[in-house]
């Protein structure tokens, strides 16, 4: 099956080859972002959720921000490296001084083990909500941001459309933030 995976703009890390070798072999270090628009109070007022293309199914699926961590560089960086490639460069993302995420997710290549799975890999990923104040415009393989209430988001039909389990992470990002109907 054809990847519909964007190609990798810093092709110096791994070889397509080489990636496939070493996620075979070792757990591969990611980020994660539930991008929010937050009211003047510092209450989530909509949740910004991904339509992609799937790597694993050939199909459309929904997602969060996602990205490796590149070998050197540090999660701050990273975080922002994936928020500008799957927002655009007008989103205006507000990290924290202090990036600790809501949750770390680990994703396992057979079903079953834990509710989130990569049929790809073995992955751990930093999970993170993270604001974002400008114009989101996707890139690569994002095709579309869809904003909706906490409520919209965390509706069963929502839940199940995001790829790979990540509906349990939006309801644990939700339960973070205070923002569970």
């Amino acid at each position: 099956m054809p990847s519909v995976r964007t190609p990798d703009p810093n092709p110096g890390w791994l070889s397509e080859f080489q990636l496939e070798e070493t996620r075979s072999r070792v757990p591969i270090l990611y980020v994660e972002a539930v991008p929010v628009r937050l009211d003047s109070l510092g209450q989530v007022e909509q949740v910004g959720i991904l339509l992609r293309g799937s790597a694993t199914t050939g199909t459309l699926a929904r997602s969060f921000v996602s990205g490796r961590v590149l070998h050197g560089e540090p999660i701050r960086s990273a975080l922002m490296r994936n928020l500008e490639k799957d927002l655009g460069p007008t989103a205006f993302p507000q990290l924290p001084a202090n990036i600790v995420p809501f949750t770390v997710a680990e994703y396992f290549p057979l079903p079953g083990i834990t509710p989130l799975h990569d049929a790809r890999q073995h992955a751990v990923a930093l999970a993170y909500v993270v604001a974002v104040t400008g114009e989101c415009d996707p890139r690569q393989d994002a095709l579309e941001l869809s904003w909706l209430t906490p409520q919209e988001a965390l509706s069963p039909a929502i839940l199940d459309e995001l790829e790979g389990g990540r509906g349990i992470l939006l309801q644990q990002a939700m339960a973070h933030l205070g923002a569970l109907a």
